[in-house]
């Protein structure tokens, strides 16, 4: 079987960070994996030079064309959200997702999906400052706005730059697996997963010491998850009120206190459940859910899996793909 081949779009006026992980991530030869790795190719959406943010000149080998061998298309962001992309583009996108290959996007770079079409009915996201126009230029799209990626099977979508990384090493972790995306992330210094949303990133002031404070009792209970937390306790170790409290939660993380310590704890228990050691009750009680019954049920709601079918995708002794 040939390589799976991932073609990156670029575009006059490139967005350089997001064209850089997706290099980063499919480009490089990676033998420590013992893996067969992906083919990568550039292809560009009109002809000539183009130039990248930073002052950069991007000369591309390819055209569109290659588009139509591509298993995996990834378009690192969009010059301008308000730009209708160029119409034979859009039509490479569409004849590419009609036969099936998976197309991802980072940031702005949904629009172009929006443009050709193909989101009709699903569920995406983009940079939170985008959202709102998102949703206002195409009603019939789910605009998940607080998310960092989302994964629809064919289609994913990512928030900000950073968070495009989350999703290609997602991917990753779709075609080959836990153990080979945990080492991926590890050479490039990043986590293999990053919880939260993009709520903690929109810019909210807070008053300094009071974000201090929050901050701390975030990172205590973060290393005390089995202890029994709730609204008062929480409170009381930050020296808050609990009305201060929940306004800040909300404010900083776009949640509520107790929605963000099961959050957590869910994270807590996606992080043990991808060693094979430990046992659900064992998770139930380290991740502080108290029940075996109460971690299936919380797991279900955020992840949208059971503890059982996550543990057989993502343990580090799940098997590689073939």
């Amino acid at each position: 079987m040939k390589p799976h081949l991932v073609v990156a779009l670029a575009y006059d006026q490139l967005c350089t960070f997001e064209f850089g992980c997706t290099v980063e991530l499919f480009a490089l030869n990676r033998p420590e994996l013992g893996v067969e790795w992906y083919d990568f190719a550039v292809c560009a959406a009109e002809p000539g030079k183009l130039r990248a943010a930073g002052g950069i000149t991007v000369e591309v080998p390819h055209g569109l064309d290659m588009l139509d061998q591509a298993d995996t298309i990834i378009i690192p962001g969009w010059r301008d959200a308000d730009e209708t992309p160029p119409p034979a583009l859009l039509g490479k996108i569409r004849l590419a997702h009609a036969r099936g290959a998976r197309i991802c996007t980072i940031c702005s770079g949904v629009f172009i999906l929006a443009a050709a079409g193909i989101l009709d009915g699903k569920t995406v996201t983009t940079h939170w400052r985008y959202a709102e126009k998102l949703l206002r230029r195409y009603p019939e799209i789910k605009v998940q706005a607080n998310a960092l990626y989302v994964d629809q099977g064919q289609i994913m979508t990512s928030a900000g730059s950073a968070a495009g990384l989350d999703m290609l090493l997602h991917l990753v972790r779709k075609d080959y697996g836990a153990k080979v995306a945990n080492m991926v992330a590890q050479r490039l210094v990043v986590p293999p997963h990053r919880e939260g949303g993009q709520a903690q990133f929109v810019p909210r002031p807070m008053p300094a010491d009071e974000h201090a404070r929050l901050a701390k009792l975030m990172d205590w209970v973060r290393s005390n998850p089995a202890l029994p937390h709730n609204l008062a306790s929480m409170a009381e170790k930050a020296a808050m009120s609990t009305r201060t409290l929940q306004r800040h939660f909300k404010d900083s993380t776009g949640m509520a206190p107790g929605e963000w310590l099961i959050r957590e704890r869910v994270a807590i228990a996606k992080e043990l459940l991808e060693s094979p050691a430990t046992s659900l009750p064992q998770i139930a009680e380290l991740a502080g859910f108290g029940s075996e019954e109460s971690l299936r049920r919380h797991f279900r709601r955020i992840v949208a899996n059971s503890p059982g079918n996550y543990r057989k995708q993502f343990s580090v002794d799940a098997q590689t793909p073939a």
